[in-house]
């Protein structure tokens, strides 16, 4: 049915049509005839949905509108907004899982009728799911609430007759994710996942500051039959969207309440197998004033700047006795001096057991090496105690698409395990070590694993600077070999008949196609930042049901924010990525074009420069502007080859370029540790 009362805006025109605002913007001021807004403010207008559609296919710039972005358009343009929207959607697509037959009852008929009916069918699913109880914090929508609702709900069911109830809400939560980064702080589903195999499997399981979810969902076992999750967060309508989408996501019973959990705490009488824990970082009004003399500070009470210790407190107690905890902390947590009494107390009596120093770029702020603090809440005084230390910074990626979550994973584990069986460890140097608690109860009791560990072997130190040395020199005389002849003086530039990307992809020469914010495959994925770097794919994809857009050998990938003149054609290497946001990949007819040759036009900077339009804080291209000669196949090639030689010796440069940095850095880090000597 369509839904002539769904407005979008011109971001989400851009989306539909798979292009820029800019060009949206071109079209409004070029086209008469396109929609006049009916919505919004002079600044941000919005449009109607049926009319921007019906335009666009006139013009022949949209064949159809697929069934997601309807359905998307609808939920961010709903009346009461999309945070409303999307809790009726969960509930639905809840509806549509447990109670198919129900779902297909209701929806036979009017809107109205369905809005009449579905109160009861939900109100049965809901009740199942989540109790009776007053903590509840899914409630069941009323008819006269549901009734604007319908076309999206409707729509919403239809989509889920694909992938399935499960990947349809994973799609719709990580768009509006995504669209408000600033608003929710996520924890990635790698560091989620290590996190739940740190505490091990556990039938009941805590999460006093649950966000979206993600440490619950990755805690969920799908063999563990009574499972029971907890959670609560201080945001009542992210508690609602979490507790629809662990519904619908695991069997487990779900218990998710609304407050915030150290000063209205929800699960006073629950002792948890486990509890996992993600706290908002660095919070000065976290209730101190108000809580000296709660029960849950048996370790001491926390300062007003030591809110995480409080975090790690209020876990503790609520698991059983041999519980394990697991809580993400900044590291200044490990030795700020405010701190020092409670985190002396946690290692006297044993229920610290293991800090380990993630890398950079793990979750957010990603500017930080945050820490992971694994505990268990002690049932008897340790006969000698000891605790983990361990580093993974080594495993650090180059680009912004986070570490080497799977070198991480090996790595802690083995250690945490080995660990964790016998107390002991052998020091494995420059990752972990064991320390005796005694070593560590001095006046600033620092519990920063760089401060305690071992560096790496020299000589092992010194094998990795001699192949450095070897690999810059080899590569050194690659790029003198490969730098090109400057092109001879005296030489004019001439004019030649030029065409678009634009025309070229109406003419079927190539396909455009743009980046996506998640997808259901499993594959890495190739970020903005490596086509610039010249790295290869370090991203991941959020879990949803869009379609990831795979590369393939010859395609071209252009970065449209960040104001570089760059293309990237795909090798072998790199092909089978899925393309990242902010990313335009253009697949060139071979009969037609040349990769090669079409990537070296679109990096001329005068190029980049008149299809460029410029925003407050960046530099957004218009793909379909930029320019390149008409030239018959022959000639493309003779260029092509050109500019296949000129990325040769760019990618010659760029990895001389990290080889003489390792091997500076190597240099001064052996001779201030006293691994290299002068002579």
């Amino acid at each position: 049915m369509q839904d002539n009362g769904t407005e979008v805006t011109a971001a989400g025109i851009a989306r539909l049509a798979g292009v820029g605002r800019a060009a949206v913007s071109n079209w409004r001021r070029r086209h008469a005839d396109f929609p006049k807004p009916v919505g919004g403010t002079e600044t941000s207008p919005s449009f109607a949905l049926a009319e921007v559609e019906a335009w666009l296919r006139a013009q022949g710039k949209l064949a159809e509108v697929p069934p997601r972005e309807r359905v998307w358009q609808q939920l961010v343009g709903h009346p009461e907004g999309p945070l409303t929207a999307l809790g009726h959607a969960g509930c639905v697509l809840l509806l549509v899982h447990d109670r198919p037959t129900l779902w297909l009852e209701a929806g036979a008929g009017s809107d109205e009728r369905l809005a009449a009916m579905l109160p009861a069918a939900l109100g049965q699913v809901l009740d199942a799911r989540f109790g009776t109880g007053p903590e509840r914090t899914v409630a069941t929508p009323t008819g006269p609430r549901l009734l604007p609702s319908a076309p999206l709900l409707r729509g919403v069911a239809e989509l889920a007759a694909g992938p399935g109830a499960r990947k349809t809400y994973e799609f719709l939560l990580g768009r509006y994710l995504d669209a408000n980064p600033r608003q929710y702080t996520l924890t990635p589903d790698p560091l989620a996942e290590l996190m739940a195999e740190l505490a091990g499997p556990a039938r009941t399981v805590l999460d006093p500051a649950c966000g979206t979810g993600a440490l619950l969902r990755a805690a969920a076992g799908p063999a563990r039959p009574g499972q029971e999750l907890y959670g609560q967060d201080s945001d009542p309508g992210l508690a609602a969207l979490t507790a629809l989408r662990l519904a619908l996501s695991t069997d487990a019973a779900v218990r998710i309440a609304a407050g915030d959990s150290l000063r209205a705490d929800a699960r006073t009488g629950l002792r948890a197998d486990a509890a996992l824990c993600h706290p908002p970082f660095n919070e000065r009004n976290w209730g101190h004033d108000e809580l000296a003399y709660d029960a849950r500070w048996e370790y001491g009470f926390p300062a007003r700047t030591e809110s995480e210790l409080a975090w790690v407190q209020h876990a503790l107690a609520r698991v059983r006795d041999g519980g394990g905890v697991v809580v993400l902390m900044p590291p200044a947590a490990a030795s700020r001096r405010s701190g020092r009494r409670v985190r002396a107390d946690l290692l006297r009596r044993g229920a610290l057991r293991a800090v380990i120093a993630l890398p950079l770029g793990a979750a957010p702020p990603y500017n930080l090496p945050l820490h992971l603090w694994v505990l268990r809440r002690p049932e008897k005084a340790p006969a000698q105690p000891g605790v983990l230390l361990a580093d993974t910074g080594q495993f650090a990626g180059e680009g912004r698409g986070g570490p080497d979550w799977r070198s991480v994973r090996e790595a802690l584990l083995d250690v945490w395990r080995d660990f964790d069986r016998t107390g002991r460890l052998d020091e494995r140097p420059g990752l972990a070590r064991c320390l005796p608690v005694i070593d560590l109860l001095d006046d600033d009791v620092d519990l920063a694993p760089a401060r305690h560990l071992p560096p790496p072997t020299a000589t092992g130190d010194a094998a990795r600077l001699t192949d450095v040395r070897e690999r810059l020199d080899e590569t050194l005389r690659l790029t003198a070999r490969l730098a090109p002849e400057p092109p001879g003086p005296g030489r004019t530039a001439h004019h030649r008949p030029l065409t678009t990307v634009g025309e070229l992809a109406r003419a079927g020469a190539l396909v455009l196609r743009t980046g996506t914010n998640g997808g259901h495959a499993r594959v890495p994925v190739l970020t903005d930042h490596d086509v610039l770097t010249g790295t290869g794919p370090s991203g991941t994809l959020q879990e949803s049901d869009e379609e990831p857009v795979l590369t393939e050998p010859g395609d071209v990938v252009v970065p449209v924010l960040g104001g570089g003149s760059v293309a990237r054609v795909i090798d072998d290497a790199t092909a089978g990525a899925a393309l990242g946001r902010n990313l335009v990949l253009l697949r060139p007819d071979p009969a037609a074009l040349d990769p090669w040759f079409l990537a070296g036009f679109l990096r001329g900077t005068a190029n980049h420069r008149q299809a460029s339009s410029y925003a407050s804080t960046a530099t957004r291209l218009d793909v379909r502007r930029l320019q390149l000669p008409r030239l018959p196949l022959d000639a493309q090639r003779g260029h092509g080859e050109r500019f296949r030689a000129l990325d040769e010796f760019e990618r010659a440069l760029r990895l001389a370029g990290r080889l003489g940095e390792q091997l500076v850095r190597g240099m001064y880090d052996g001779l201030t540790d006293g691994t290299a000597t002068p002579g």
